[in-house]
């Protein structure tokens, strides 16, 4: 290019080099926010979904359940994917889960009589630290709560009912075991088998049968969810002076029947 004084210029390219520059930044600038912004909202909504899947998946291990124990199906498995998370099997046997994460106990005050003396249900576990929740499968329920703040809610109501016509509560109560604590990441193949059940029939002479659902550790405590459960779905009381203490709920069986079933089921693998 010459100039107005006859001079040869090198301006030439110096437009397609501020282009250049100008493109090359808003594709730096691009990439600076889709990795500030969009990558860990990307991260945020795939545990999100991790997680619902596998609620769903604790879902299906209870209908599994449900099988082994109320329709005798003698074994059974499913194939699963734990996500960002992991899933654990905590038995109920105290020689290997020392210190238990639930104990159920039911008893008549009138009489003295104890039907069900510190039942350890044991537990199936997914925990995801991504996320910051937990989802168990706890005596035929579906349980999750935060894991640092208060609070749980039920996911799946365990098959427990009250008949108010003919005055008769049935109480199943699961627990699980397994050779030795079990655990799994990623794609794993959960297979259970019913190992033993006991069946009993009681008729209260009044209405005076208490039951305790205490959870022993503080970050395992989904007591606010079965409270719920026990309140709204069973219509339940929570201490009632008297007969039950402050820290039991009184069954509504008054000169019923009391069916109590008690399912013992093994993890054989994971």
């Amino acid at each position: 290019m010459i100039n107005r004084t006859g001079q040869r210029t090198n301006d030439d390219g110096v437009s397609e080099s501020i282009g250049f520059l100008l493109i090359f930044t808003m594709v730096i600038v691009g990439i600076g926010l889709v990795t500030l912004y969009g990558y860990p909202m990307l991260l945020r909504e795939q545990t999100s979904a991790d997680t619902q899947i596998m609620q769903k998946n604790m879902i299906v291990l209870q209908n599994d359940v449900k099988s082994l124990t109320f329709k005798t199906v003698p074994y059974k498995e499913t194939m699963l994917n734990t996500g960002s998370g992991s899933l654990t099997v905590y038995p109920s046997d105290p020689s290997i889960t020392a210190t238990p994460f639930a104990l159920v106990s039911i008893r008549d005050a009138s009489t003295g009589s104890v039907y069900v003396n510190n039942f350890r249900p044991g537990e199936l576990r997914y925990s995801s630290t991504a996320s910051g929740v937990h989802v168990s499968l706890q005596n035929g329920a579906v349980v999750t709560k935060n894991m640092v703040e208060p609070g749980s809610a039920m996911l799946a109501q365990p098959r427990w009912f009250y008949d108010s016509t003919t005055n008769t509560m049935v109480i199943n109560l699961i627990s699980f075991n397994s050779s030795a604590p079990m655990a799994i990441s990623g794609v794993g193949n959960v297979q259970m088998r019913i190992n033993s059940t006991n069946f009993s029939q009681i008729s209260p002479t009044g209405n005076t049968v208490c039951l305790k659902y205490d959870f022993p550790v503080p970050s395992q405590d989904y007591s606010l969810a079965w409270d719920s459960y026990f309140v709204n779905a069973l219509k339940m009381t929570k201490g009632v002076g008297g007969t039950c203490t402050a820290d039991e709920y009184r069954l509504p069986v008054s000169s019923g029947t009391l069916v109590l079933k008690e399912y013992h089921v093994d993890i054989v693998s994971l």
